[in-house]
């Protein structure tokens, strides 16, 4: 057996606090009949209609897919589209007493409209999103603090998951580090974006062109990813920098590994590559919690993200396919 699937077992069991941008993805699928009289578009009449969670829920239903527990912290609107959330959360398993209701700005919900003709894969036309970028209010603020000192003691390791809309403020990203430090709890954030708010995190990840945006400059090659990470690594202060370059695979780089350059997994065809970084900062932050090597559990993780791009939408695997893949 190749000892990486071995490890698998150890992904179960932990207790994984994930604090972040929640959203509802709704998924509208339709027969494109015509183009429209109105404006050069199709015409699509409505096949089906479908719910998933997004945004920060989705690490948490890969943590739940693999055996461990995931707890949420979050904002919602008061709004229906509010209960579905609350609702998708409870029916996958995903403790929602850390969810913070605000009367003032709308549950983020992403439509994507798609056009599906069998035998063909479902296209996407058009995507509309609801939501409200303005930071929380000082009282949300204190509610989504809170929420963080009741439940980082009993944690194993703390996702951040920052979707640009508001919930982590300086103040909640600065209490969930100081805390974390506070009671031994490892702290893994997945910032896409505002890098540098994200200081003494021990697992870091972005993707390359995040990795660009935060240090002002091009990563074109095998050197300029060396040089770049190891100035991420020491601007941020972090124990593990990892950053993910799609079909070029992945770098990191941290005190234990040095620099490591790991290629991609290739499982098949990529088809929606929408949750792969939320399926990867699950996965890896689940094997540094259960103790597993940075390199380990990056490997384990690049593959459970290349499973999930195969699919539609965001997608979790479960610890029997991740461990067949591995075993290959």
């Amino acid at each position: 057996m190749n000892p990486l699937a071995a490890l698998i077992p150890r992904l179960a069991g932990m207790r994984i606090l994930v604090v972040g941008d929640v959203s509802l993805d709704e998924y509208l699928f339709g027969r494109a009949t015509r183009l429209s009289r109105e404006a050069p578009v199709p015409v699509l009449e409505l096949l089906r209609r479908q719910i998933i969670l997004g945004g920060a829920a989705n690490p948490s239903r890969n943590i739940v897919a693999l055996g461990s527990a995931a707890a949420q912290i979050g904002i919602i609107g008061d709004d229906i589209e509010g209960q579905q959330l609350h609702d998708l959360l409870r029916q996958a398993e995903i403790a929602t007493h850390g969810l913070v209701t605000s009367p003032d700005r709308p549950t983020t919900r992403k439509t994507r409209i798609l056009a599906d003709e069998s035998p063909r894969l479902p296209q996407q036309v058009a995507r509309l999103d609801r939501l409200d970028r303005s930071p929380l209010s000082p009282a949300e603020e204190q509610h989504v603090i809170a929420a963080l000192h009741e439940q980082i003691p009993q944690a194993d390791a703390l996702i951040c998951s920052d979707y640009q809309l508001g919930l982590m403020t300086p103040a909640v990203i600065a209490a969930a580090r100081e805390l974390c430090r506070a009671h031994g709890v490892l702290f893994t954030v997945d910032a896409q974006g505002n890098s540098h708010a994200y200081h003494g995190a021990d697992l870091f990840r972005c993707n390359n062109q995040e990795a660009e945006a935060a240090l002002g400059a091009r990563l074109a090659c095998e050197e300029d990813f060396v040089a770049g990470l190891a100035r991420l690594r020491d601007e941020l202060q972090a124990g593990l920098v990892i950053v993910t370059r799609g079909p070029h695979g992945l770098s990191l780089i941290g005190a234990e590994t040095g620099y490591q350059h790991l290629p991609a997994v290739q499982v098949s065809e990529v088809y929606d590559t929408i949750g792969a970084g939320d399926t990867f900062i699950a996965v890896a932050t689940l094997g540094l919690a259960s103790g597993m090597s940075p390199l380990d559990a990056a490997q384990i993780a690049n593959t459970a993200a290349a499973l999930v791009v195969q699919r539609l939408g965001n997608a979790v695997v479960s610890p029997e396919e991740l461990a067949a893949v591995l075993g290959q």
